[in-house]
């Protein structure tokens, strides 16, 4: 299943209570951050007083979505030392949280023993579970979608574990 940003805009729009992340990739071959990145590896940083350079519309939504009540928690899995995307991702989610998300870094060392999915994904109100399938280096193929309830709740049980081990964005240095 393909899935434009309009069509998750609007999943992300119908949930009611929590949308989660885990993310577990150190790298990501995401066509619209690759111009980001390429600035990042060159020294550019954004700025915290200029609100209007950061990422739209990804930022916009998060705001509305959160303004509503849901909570948006992000949790990510990362190698240490962590890969250059990874140190690029970390620069910049401080305008991630400004706009409501919750985020959490876990070194990989510490997820050894977890039962994880094989895939990154999204949880939608603990229900239905989207799937972010990625090629060998990291471009974004498609989504699997499911609201099986046994696969909802061994990846709530994956995503809740991996948060309790996590440290929040703002003590997690890279």
């Amino acid at each position: 299943m393909s899935q434009s940003l309009t069509d998750f805009a609007d999943l992300i729009r119908s949930v009611q209570v929590s949308a989660v992340h885990l993310e577990m990739r150190d790298t990501y071959g995401v066509e619209n951050e690759i111009e980001g990145f390429t600035a990042w590896q060159q020294g550019h940083r954004l700025d915290p007083e200029d609100r209007a350079s950061w990422w739209r519309p990804w930022l916009d939504l998060v705001r509305e979505v959160t303004a509503k009540g849901v909570v948006i928690r992000r949790a990510r899995i990362v190698s240490e030392p962590v890969s250059d995307y990874i140190a690029f991702e970390h620069s910049g989610t401080f305008t991630n949280v400004a706009a409501g998300e919750q985020i959490r870094w876990l070194p990989r060392r510490n997820a050894s023993d977890l039962a994880l999915h094989g895939n990154d994904c999204w949880i939608f109100d603990g229900r239905l579970v989207q799937f972010n399938i990625f090629d060998g280096v990291g471009r974004w193929v498609h989504t699997d979608q499911t609201d099986d309830p046994a696969v909802a709740e061994r990846c709530v049980s994956a995503f809740e574990a991996v948060w309790d081990r996590a440290v929040p964005h703002e003590k997690y240095t890279v």
